[in-house]
């Protein structure tokens, strides 16, 4: 804006600076030509070019710099536009060079303004080459004014005819562009409106209203509307449609049609083939036709290749400027434009000329080409717009260095209206004018294109240091991403140590505070327990498995698992009694009516009439924790889940308000004492680091051997695989008897952590060990005697092992390494299996109560029915042991127990057998579980329904007689005056809780009792003897215990096998495939039937056997009197 102001200020500064380009141009020219002698007086003119060069390059920047002032002052200045259609011959301007173009430019106001084109390199050369009086004239023709220093009248004149030039209503506008210009504007007859007075407001509708049918056709569109006016029909078909004057569904036709059809030109295709004419390239003349264009698509020759060179100047025709028509190549085509509407007459007038195209190569637009001519006379109106998105196009294939591209002027025309006020197009929007497209972008799309145009070198410069830094920016960012999240990490764990070590120490000090006030509770309710078993009291059955967290998730439904002892509920035969069972599962209704009709047989078992059944709903209740929801899957024991269950803990601690009360737990967890500090009743129950310490094998070896039992020959306590080896050598050379050997996990249960060897079926050097053993003889229980023997077997029993050791549970340790990771972990114990084909399992349960009184309660012989190691059930009371020998070991363990602060319910496994050396029975102790088991549960279901009593001390089960009919007849025997007191009747029970069948899940457990009353499965009160279920899950019911109770230990099996033989036949099918021990259970019980019938049988022998010795006794003492 300062230049042009200071050019339109002093405008003589133009010519004087030509002038003095002038002379030092021919100063230039005398210093360069010197004369140099040839010969003799020979002299020719000699040009130092580089110094001409030099001086040529410094005049035309100093000339270019006041030519841009020039052109931007002229540029601003306001200039008219020639008529459309006018065709006349326009004035050409003196130095076509600098010929200036007009363009519209929107910011003006509609108005147009004057650009010059600035001049090539060439063309400065010829201006500077100009005489001074060119130059000036040039410059006054340029500026549009007269000479250097006008006078006032002239530069008036001049003046009003700026403004007369600037406002196109003015009448004199004609005639100042045909005088100072050349310029004919077209005549537009324009009908003057008179202007209303500004001071009086307009009121009313400016708008002619629209005629609109009369009211019949309105109310019925069938009548023919009225004929059209004249008038109606200037306003166009549109118009007459709107108001109904012609029918909507009516065709129109248009004459004549907007759509002219003609004839496309087909080429030869012989032709694609013939060599192109020598001569300048025809499509960079005027004359050419871009519709006659063949392109050979089979050709392998780039666009680049195509020849650039400056066609030849020819004087444009009349033919020149004919109508182009698209390019018809490959599938560029052009965009088709849209028919005007069916209502809309035809244009006569072609204001848009379609088809404008043309070439940008290399980067750069011949000015003069007359496609680019046409184009920028066709849009000059908004060529200011244009040239902006021209120039944005230009740059893109100038850095791209693309070498040819076809321009659609009239999509560039629509982009630079698009954007001519947003922000620049994008390079989307830029290939979107161009024809061949595809080839542009493929040109784009090639690594490294942008780098030869123009700037590429310092594009690559700045490409690579900006990936440079990049690259440190980014490698330091990630450094300190690093940093910071290592940092962050730190801080993390030091502060959740520091938390943890917190909870930590309050965790240890409330579970000392628990543990203490355990044993203030424990040592008041031993001094009350004498009473407290005299008065009204409440026990709370908390029937919770406290294992180790690994062995909790690896138990199948665990939850059902710790309801097996539902039969609990039972210690309410006690009148003295009320329970509060505490439910691991969601009890059903039909599971509560079960349980309340079962409990409600004690007054008809009593009396023996059925109708004396009451309820006993007032005397027991079901709690089931609300904390089973919050942790579904967390594995956690029974007294963990009421921990955390404060609503169930204030119902308990309602229920027993001003009660005795005490716990009787499961398998002990800490959890337990916690939930005793919260109710504040005792715990019958030990210590829960002393029950886990000798509920282990390693401890109960321990209690064992204090208690001075016989048990297999073993070792406990190893934890190394080289003590494993070393203790298993030393135990089978002392041992040679010994075919099997058991390997026993501390931490498990119900026989899941087994697994044995076979060792002497693969000992090679046993042979030579037995004969070793014969020569020592009794020398042989020496230690230096089995020195060369453990030797030798102690190198075999690594392989032995490995390549023969078997786990007894194949889903818990799938192989022997499994099972050998486990053991190593957490230690075991090696015993010796009975030397015996015929081996018998019995367990004992116990009770040390709080004063320190031991008792046994139950016993029973196993059932195996899940493999030789697991106890599935129980034949009670048990018949293989003389029961003072089993007292004995039992009191023994119980007094070995007692001192150790073992307190509650305990049991005792053994296993018995004939040793075939000496042939006399053997009684090994092998387990301790120091928690309230299955069969301790069972038991009390047993009496419940027998109002039975249990002997100890001869393992007899008794219940009381039945009811004596009166006989009809009054005769008696002699000696039956008196009469004698009734005879209490035997029982033998069989008892499980461990009885599988996927198949029940299919019925429910009315349909279940149902099916066995029709097959005569049920309990008889008058003769106490029968079956009776306990339910222990509501939803899978695939679990379920039996009792079958009888008068001999063969019919009891009988009625137990047959039960789950009909059971199984009923809810089975060929096509149901299930998950079931029934068959096995049955299999085994069939084989203890034969082994008691047998004994049974031998008895009978026996006795028989002593009476005929008696009667010969007693008849030789008779002869001999």
């Amino acid at each position: 804006m300062q230049a042009a102001a200071m050019m339109e200020r002093r405008p003589e500064e133009v010519g004087e600076i030509l002038v003095k380009v002038q002379e030092d141009l021919r100063q230039l020219r005398d210093r360069l030509v010197h004369q140099v002698g040839h010969g003799e007086g020979q002299y020719a003119e000699v040009i130092d070019l580089k110094a001409l060069e030099n001086a040529i390059e410094r005049t035309e920047v100093g000339v270019k710099g006041r030519t841009h002032d020039v052109l931007r002052m002229i540029n601003n200045k306001v200039q008219t536009l020639p008529a459309v259609d006018f065709t006349g011959a326009t004035p050409q301007p003196r130095y076509p060079e600098m010929a200036p173009y007009e363009q519209y430019d929107p910011r003006l106001g509609g108005q147009s303004q004057l650009i010059i084109r600035p001049p090539k390199r060439a063309d400065s050369r010829l201006l500077a080459r100009r005489p001074v009086a060119q130059l000036t004239q040039l410059t006054r023709n340029l500026q549009g004014g007269g000479p250097l220093t006008e006078a006032p009248g002239q530069m008036t004149k001049l003046d009003m005819s700026m403004k007369a030039v600037v406002n196109p209503e003015n009448t004199q506008t004609r005639q100042v562009m045909s005088d100072s210009y050349g310029i004919q504007l077209p005549l537009i007859n324009k009908r003057e409106t008179k202007q209303p007075s500004p001071s009086k407001l307009m009121k009313g509708t400016t708008v002619d209203h629209l005629a609109v049918l009369p009211r019949s056709n309105r109310v019925d569109p069938q009548i023919p509307p009225p004929p059209i006016a004249d008038r109606d029909a200037r306003k166009g078909i549109l118009s007459l449609m709107e108001r109904g004057l012609i029918p909507p569904a009516a065709e129109l036709t248009l004459d004549p049609s907007p759509v002219k059809h003609r004839v496309a030109p087909l080429h030869d295709p012989a032709e694609m083939f013939q060599p192109k004419k020598a001569g300048a390239d025809p499509t960079l003349d005027g004359r050419f036709n871009l519709a006659q264009v063949k392109l050979d698509v089979s050709s392998n020759k780039s666009l680049d290749s195509m020849d650039t060179k400056k066609p030849e100047k020819t004087p444009q025709t009349a033919d020149s400027r004919v109508t182009k028509t698209p390019l018809q190549v490959k599938t560029f085509e052009a965009q088709l434009q849209p028919l005007p509407p069916p209502t809309t007459p035809a244009s006569t007038v072609n204001f848009k000329r379609s088809g404008h195209r043309f070439a940008i190569q290399n980067g750069g637009i011949r000015d003069t080409a007359p496609d680019f001519v046409a184009f920028r006379q066709h849009y000059v109106l908004s060529w200011g717009s244009i040239i902006t998105a021209l120039e944005h196009l230009l740059r893109l294939l100038r850095d791209f260095a693309v070498p040819l591209a076809f321009i659609n002027g009239d999509k560039l025309a629509d982009l630079a209206l698009e954007f001519e006020l947003e922000k620049a197009p994008t390079k989307e929007n830029l290939l979107s004018v161009i024809v061949n497209r595809d080839d542009v972008e493929a040109i784009l799309r090639r690594p490294g294109r942008r780098f030869l145009g123009p700037d590429g070198e310092h594009v690559a410069a700045a490409k690579i240091q900006a990936m440079w830094k990049r690259y440190t920016a980014r490698s330091s960012y990630v450094s300190y991403r690093q940093r910071k999240w290592a940092a962050g990490v730190i801080a993390i764990s030091w502060i959740m140590n520091i938390k943890m070590a917190k909870i930590r120490k309050q965790l240890k000090e409330t579970r000392l505070y628990e543990l203490e006030s355990y044993r203030r509770r424990r040592k008041v309710f031993s001094d009350s327990w004498d009473r407290i078993k005299q008065s009204r009291r409440t026990i709370i059955h908390i029937p919770s498995l406290g294992y180790s967290q690994a062995v909790r998730d690896s138990i199948k439904d665990f939850g059902i698992k710790q309801n097996t002892q539902m039969s609990r509920l039972c210690d309410l035969r006690d009148p003295q009694v009320d329970v509060i069972y505490v439910s691991p599962v969601e009890m059903s209704e039909e599971m509560l009516q079960y349980y309340s009709k079962l409990l409600g047989l004690r007054p008809a078992v009593e009396s023996g009439a059925v109708e004396d059944q009451s309820d006993m709903q007032d005397r027991y209740k079901i709690v089931v924790p609300e904390a089973f929801d919050k942790f579904p899957s967390h594995s956690m024991c029974l007294a963990t889940h009421l921990k955390y269950s404060p609503q169930a803990l204030q119902r308990i601690r309602n229920l027993i308000k001003g009660k005795e009360a005490y716990i009787v737990p499961g398998v002990l967890h800490k959890d337990d004492l916690a939930v005793s500090q919260i109710l504040d009743v005792p715990i019958l129950g030990s210590e829960p680091e002393v029950g886990h310490l000798y509920t282990t094998k390693s401890g109960s070896k321990r209690i064992f051997a204090s208690a001075k039992v016989d048990t297999p020959p073993g070792e406990y306590d190893i934890y190394s695989l080289q003590q494993l080896h070393e203790s298993l050598a030393l135990l089978v050379t002392e041992n040679l008897n010994v075919r099997r050997w058991l390997f026993k996990l501390d931490d498990e249960y119900m026989g899941r952590g087994i697994a044995y060897c076979n060792v002497i079926e693969h000992l090679n050097c046993y042979k030579w060990a037995m004969k070793e053993q014969l020569r020592y003889g009794e020398k042989w229980s020496k230690k230096w005697a089995h020195e060369p023997a453990l030797i030798k077997i102690q190198a075999e029993i690594p392989d032995i092992l490995d390549q023969f050791g078997v786990p007894a549970n194949r889903k818990r340790f799938p192989t022997w390494d499994k099972f050998l990771e486990a053991f190593l972990s957490q230690g075991g114990i090696i015993e010796a299996c009975p030397p015996s084909e015929s081996v018998t399992t019995l367990s004992a349960d116990m009770l040390i109560e709080p004063t320190g009184k031991i008792r046994m309660i139950a016993n029973g012989d196993q059932i195996k029915a899940e493999g030789p190691f697991v106890s599935w059930g129980l034949s009670v009371p048990q018949s293989s042991v003389e029961p003072q020998v089993l007292n004995e070991c039992c009191m023994r363990i119980g007094e070995s127990c007692r001192t150790r602060g073992v307190l509650g319910y305990f049991s005792v496994d053994f296993v018995t057998f004939i040793d075939p050396k000496t042939m006399e029975q053997v009684l090994w102790a092998t387990d301790l579980n120091l928690s309230y088991g299955d069969s301790t549960g069972m038991r009390e279901l047993m009496l419940y329904v027998t109002s039975g009593t249990f002997d100890a001390g001869n393992c007899v089960i008794q219940a009381p007689p039945l009811a004596k009919k009166e006989k009809k007849d009054g005769r008696r025997r002699r000696g039956d005056e008196e009469e004698q007191p009734p005879t209490p009747l035997p029982r033998y029970a069989v008892m499980s809780t461990q009885l599988l069948h996927s198949n029940l899940t299919v019925i429910h457990y009315s349909v279940f009792f149902q099916m066995c009353r029709a097959h005569g499965i049920g309990f008889d009160i008058k003769e106490k003897q029968g079956t009776v279920f306990t339910l222990l899950d509501s939803f899978k019911r695939e679990h379920i215990g039996m009792l079958t109770v009888g008068e001999s230990l063969q019919g009891a099996l009988a009625t137990f096998a047959r039960n789950m033989s009909v059971i199984h036949q009923e809810i089975s099918a060929p096509n149901m495939q299930g998950e079931t021990n029934f068959k096995a259970a049955i299999s085994d019980i069939e084989g203890i039937l034969g082994t008691t019938i047998q004994n049974v049988e031998r008895e009978q022998q026996e006795v028989e056997a002593q009476e005929e010795e008696e009667e010969k006794q007693q008849q030789q003492g008779l002869g001999g009197t």
